[in-house]
């Protein structure tokens, strides 16, 4: 994603039209060699699927933005493109800050690496000096709360061992922006209850946050969220009264 100047409005993050489409193919391909075959013969049928269509907002600084929606209908695409690792099929997204992706267990992490070198290396990739990484270590560590685990391989790691990780490495680098995909229903109720602490600490300081869920456990901590439903942007507003529309539509869908 494109990072420019930072406009006067205190504006963070400015999604433009994005739309997003996808090649699907035809059900019944069992095996790569039987795809590449019959796309060779030009007998394999195709077709865009739209996965997000024309959507637009703006997100300014110290905002806490929720996007909610059932599975599947785009959430986690958007915010790869909000991060860069997606380019849209149209539309632009453009931010004006230093971002923080948490959107996948174990991304950007290497399985043959320990934990402390997996530190430097995600905290690197997000774009930070080494100076930086040491100076944040010590807090990385201690919110983790890996013990010598820290000093083992990844790939060794339990599900929530890599939340408790991944999880320390964004939230204490602190970037402006943070990108949270879902990454909060995973691990144990304490540590949860740990990451919601931290993540209102740091809105307090002023840091921007997207956060990505299907469920009402973030309505506390954002003020305002996005629905989307089948790619499309159905509201954008005040979070206890989408909350409210989205829960009511779940609950009720034949008046969708």
């Amino acid at each position: 994603m494109k990072r420019e100047k930072q406009p006067a409005d205190g504006c963070l993050l400015d999604v433009e039209n994005v739309t997003m489409k996808f090649t699907k193919y035809e059900v019944g391909v069992d095996s790569l060699k039987e795809l590449v075959v019959r796309a060779f013969k030009g007998d394999l049928k195709r077709e865009k699927f739209v996965c997000l269509k024309n959507i637009s907002f703006k997100i300014y600084r110290g905002e806490a933005v929720a996007v909610i929606g059932r599975n599947g209908v785009g959430k986690s695409t958007l915010l790869k493109i909000v991060s860069g690792i997606l380019k849209p099929t149209a539309g632009r997204a453009r931010s004006y800050g230093r971002i923080s992706p948490l959107l996948q267990l174990g991304a950007g992490f290497d399985g043959n690496a320990t934990g402390m070198e997996n530190i430097y290396l995600n905290a690197a990739i997000m774009g930070y000096t080494k100076k930086e990484i040491d100076a944040k270590l010590q807090d990385i560590l201690d919110f983790a709360e890996l013990g010598d685990f820290i000093y083992s391989p990844v790939k060794t790691y339990s599900s929530g061992m890599l939340a408790r990780l991944g999880f320390s490495i964004a939230i204490n680098m602190e970037a402006e922006i943070m990108l949270i995909d879902e990454i909060l229903a995973v691990g144990d109720m304490a540590f949860q209850k740990k990451c919601y602490d931290k993540l209102t600490e740091l809105k307090k300081k002023g840091l921007t946050f997207l956060i990505v869920s299907h469920s009402d456990s973030v309505r506390d901590l954002c003020e305002r969220a996005i629905w989307i439903e089948r790619g499309r942007m159905i509201a954008d507003g005040d979070s206890e009264e989408i909350f409210r529309r989205y829960t009511d539509a779940m609950m009720n869908p034949e008046k969708q």
